[in-house]
């Protein structure tokens, strides 16, 4: 993790300098928080070489074989590496559903201000509750405005009943509060149907800027129930982001989950004594992890762009290496 910081400091310095960014915000802000979400995510790949160092230590000094031959089962040699991964994995289950997502907050916080390109969308488009459409051409947060906002609402026989445009639209930061600038109202409800034209206008709707115009890895920030909440939302309106809405709520628990199968594979791989020595084992750990985050990424991939399940994307990488730590789990007993 200290490396990642290394390079991470080095990709991000010219960016840190011409914002200002202070010195103690830069440490204390921004990588104590990147050191907990990224060595929590990573954690059961961590745990994994740390196994195979350990087991490889003990097999190249003869330790292992007086266990073997000791008549003992494999599974009392397997109880301490569990009891280990269970702690961990408990631990993990917990940061990364209630405690990471707030330091998320700060750490997403600071890219904004000091790292980020300004957030832009274009051609956003969305369906509401009650049959009501949402589009507006563009918004810039540098600005705070939406430009040429447009809402229609039908009835329950697709008959238009509602209809606004406004060349512009600032949304009150946290509220539901809006201002509309040059906008055109019309009503088409029988028999006072009516057209409003105004210079401004301040109104209230049901959604907020923030819930149209959001990063990518705004999942981050959030816990588990407003995961939940904001993936039922997401829905309603059709968004795309539902499927990294909830591949982020899965891998949550699936990170943590697989620090039991690759211990039983690094144990299995490292108990015995290889002539490569430990690093033979070390190269062998760095292959299975990057078959691993290889698997997980074109799943993900696959779960975004063409529609493929976002559980089994998650949950497939495991399912696979699950499979092959039981493989290796029979070869180390004989």
């Amino acid at each position: 993790m200290l490396f990642s910081v290394v390079f991470d400091i080095s990709e991000k310095l010219s960016e840190f300098i011409s914002n200002k960014a202070p010195l103690q915000e830069i440490f204390f802000s921004y990588y104590v928080t990147f050191i907990l979400h990224y060595g929590n995510l990573f954690s059961s790949m961590i745990i994994f070489l740390s196994v195979i160092w350990f087991t490889g230590k003990m097999a190249q000094n003869t330790e292992i074989i007086p266990i073997w031959f000791s008549g003992r089962p494999i599974t009392r040699f397997l109880r301490p590496y569990f009891i280990g991964a269970t702690i961990l994995t408990i631990l993990s289950l917990l940061l990364n559903h209630f405690i990471i997502p707030r330091t998320n907050k700060i750490r997403l916080a600071f890219e904004e201000r000091y790292y980020r390109d300004v957030l832009t969308v274009n051609n956003y488009q969305a369906e509401y509750p009650g049959n009501e459409l949402v589009y507006f051409s563009n918004y810039a947060a540098q600005e705070k405005r939406i430009n040429d906002l447009t809402i229609q609402k039908w009835n329950n026989d697709n008959q238009p009943i509602y209809f606004l445009r406004a060349r512009f639209a600032q949304n009150t930061p946290g509220t539901n509060q809006w201002k509309l600038t040059d906008y055109y109202e019309k009503d088409y409800t029988f028999p006072k149907s009516k057209l409003l034209h105004g210079q401004t206008k301040d109104t209230t709707f049901k959604y907020r800027i923030e819930e149209m115009a959001q990063r990518d890895n705004a999942a981050q920030a959030l816990t588990l129930n407003e995961l939940k909440r904001a993936i039922e939302r997401e829905k309603i309106k059709g968004s795309k982001l539902v499927p990294e809405f909830e591949i982020e709520l899965h891998q949550r628990t699936s990170f943590p989950l697989a620090t039991y199968i690759l211990t039983l594979i690094g144990v299995s791989v490292a108990s015995q004594k290889k002539r490569g020595g430990q690093g033979m084992n070390i190269a062998i750990g760095l292959a299975f992890i990057f078959v691993y985050i290889f698997a997980m990424k074109m799943l993900t991939v696959a779960a975004i762009k063409v529609g493929f399940p976002t559980l089994l994307s998650v949950w497939l990488p495991n399912i696979f290496f699950g499979i092959i730590a039981l493989f290796f789990y029979r070869n180390a007993q004989k």
